[in-house]
């Protein structure tokens, strides 16, 4: 028995523990569970600004201020990345360069002054400073050229900036335990938080996930709250005042036509000069860049502009680079140059009476296309405000220094037209004969520069000129320009009669010359040709036609590439 005993005793506290580690095991199970479920709160503060006077920006924070006295800063990074990705420094003149629609404003880096349009505005705080390397500009002269506000927030010394258009949705908060009171950095009550809320504080909702608002508070610090901590109240939208600009530059009715007058030497004598009907604008090649400095070689005449209006055509006058890279470059460059040629073309409008400016630049090196771009973009505030209409002539999409500069896309948003020289699909020294402009080469291209620049703004340039190709047996290639008329009577001299060529959609004719053991071959610009390019303009609503050059014109010319006014309707 004492044995039977002694085995009981031995058996009861094994059972204890196994039934204890039964339960702890439960018990860790459940707790696990709980946890899983139910995880508790973090408790970790991060902080939500880095360093003095952050700026707010599309719910985020995007650099620092500097605040100096009562003027507010912002780095010129920021406003180039946000605000306007046109502004630029200019080494030469240490200065900050803003343009606007109807403005081009110069600041200084160490001056109380700055400039809009040349005009002068006195301040009494230096529009400009530098901070470890970096450059900022003050906030206020900026308010009446860009569409923005800015509100320095109590507290936290933040700047928020706000665009025009912005929605600022308002809440309210509501009770709630104190560590749901908490802004956190993710939609989730375990990660950190930046911030705390009370009952009945105001704050702005800027996006929602899930379960969660991303709240602002006024002192700009923001993060994540259960919504069910938030009253959801109107929304309301930045409204601030933009500047109405009217051009006030002469009008023309229907579609454009315009023909270039090429001026090399002199103008032409206006008596012999014959009649062109349907043309609306003339464009004599009358100035051209002469020097790195920026001077000007003039061949306008006031004689020509009277005889031009009296015909009831506008003159546009001309600017050219010379198509020299080398003197573009160091003559655009500089703000000051920039600003002296415009200065001498404002004058030159002002002498000849003109009603229009076409800039024709054309080779320069890639590199240098953002300072052709910079300089429409300083010239046409000024072209307008003198009342001229801004045309500029580019190509077609391209790799090379005549095409690959233009940045058309800023260009077409500058400028009031965009003339593309539709031409030279096979120029005077190409390797392989070829139309100077196949149709199936121009609308292939010109849909494909339709998709960057707005069809009302684009005016296609046509050829009145064809080459006459000459292959030998030699496989030397070589060609010449012709006139229409030139062609006439190329033909009627070789008694060649043309035939129509599907695959340029023109006239063609070959003629094989056995005195000089050659071939000649000739893709006509003539009437079908040019009617041709005309419907082409109508059929993609284009703003008209442009021709180069007068001078290789007949008198067929002018009706074939006439627009009607019904189409010119249809278009508007």
């Amino acid at each position: 028995m004492s044995q039977i005993e002694f085995s009981k005793t031995k058996r009861t506290p094994a059972r204890k523990w196994i039934i204890t580690g039964l339960l702890l095991a439960i018990l860790l199970v459940t707790s696990s569970i709980i946890l899983l479920l139910y995880p508790f709160a973090s408790k970790e503060k991060a902080n939500y600004f880095s360093g003095e006077h952050p700026v707010i920006f599309q719910g985020n924070q995007a650099g620092n201020a500097v605040i100096d006295g009562e003027s507010v800063y912002l780095s010129f990074s920021f406003l180039q990345e946000h605000i306007d990705d046109s502004l630029i420094y200019d080494e030469g003149s240490n200065s900050i360069i803003i343009t606007t629609e109807s403005k081009v404003v110069q600041m200084p880096s160490e001056s109380l002054t700055y400039y809009v349009n040349e005009d002068p505005v006195e301040l009494q705080f230096t529009p400009i400073t530098t901070e470890n390397g970096e450059m900022y500009i003050a906030v206020d002269p900026l308010l009446s050229l860009y569409s923005f506000q800015y509100e320095l927030l109590p507290e936290s010394g933040a700047i928020w900036i706000q665009q025009n258009g912005d929605s600022l949705t308002h809440g309210t908060i509501t009770e709630g335990h104190e560590e749901k009171m908490r802004l956190r950095t993710d939609a989730s009550m375990q990660s950190p938080y930046v911030a705390e809320v009370a009952a009945d504080e105001q704050i702005y909702i800027e996006n929602d996930q899930e379960e969660y608002y991303f709240v602002r508070k006024t002192n700009g610090q923001a993060g994540y709250i259960e919504k069910s901590l938030v009253t959801r109240e109107e929304t309301e939208e930045v409204v601030i005042a933009e500047e109405h600009v009217e051009h006030n530059v002469p009008m023309i009715e229907g579609p454009i036509h315009l023909t270039w007058e090429a001026v090399y030497t002199k103008n032409p004598d206006t008596e012999n000069m014959p009649a062109m009907p349907g043309v609306n604008v003339i464009s004599p090649t009358w100035f051209e860049l002469a020097s790195p400095d920026g001077d000007i070689k003039n061949l306008a005449s006031v004689s020509f502009s009277e005889w031009a209006q009296e015909q009831d055509y506008q003159v546009w006058g001309l600017f050219s680079n010379a198509f020299d890279p080398e003197l573009t470059h160091q003559a655009f460059t500089s703000f000051e140059t920039r600003q002296k040629i415009i200065r001498q073309l404002l004058h030159y409008s002002q002498i000849y009476k003109l009603d229009g400016i076409n800039i024709d630049i054309e080779n320069v090196n890639p590199e240098d296309g953002p300072l052709v771009t910079q300089f429409m973009r300083e010239a046409t505030p000024y072209f307008h405000e003198a009342g001229l209409t801004v045309s500029m002539d580019i190509t077609f999409i391209a790799s090379g220094n005549w095409s690959a500069f233009y940045e058309r896309e800023k260009l077409a948003e500058i400028v009031d037209y965009l003339v593309v020289m539709a031409y030279d699909e096979h120029w005077g020294t190409s390797p392989v004969a070829g139309s100077v402009a196949s149709f199936p080469w121009v609308e292939s291209n010109l849909e494909k520069l339709l998709e960057i620049v707005p069809n009302e703004r684009l005016i296609l340039g046509v050829p009145l000129y064809a080459r006459l190709w000459k292959e030998t047996e030699a496989e030397e290639v070589s060609s010449e320009a012709l006139s229409m008329a030139q062609v006439q009577e190329w033909l009627a001299e070789h008694d060649v009669t043309p035939e129509y060529d599907p695959n340029s959609g023109q006239n063609y004719a070959e003629y094989y010359d056995k005195s000089q053991k050659a071939t000649f071959k000739i893709w006509l610009e003539d009437s079908l040709s040019l009617q041709k390019r005309a419907d082409l303009a109508v059929k993609h609503n284009l703003a008209g036609v442009a021709s180069w050059s007068r001078y290789f014109a007949d008198e067929t010319a002018w009706s074939a590439l006439a627009i009607e006014n019904e189409n010119a309707e249809e278009k508007q």
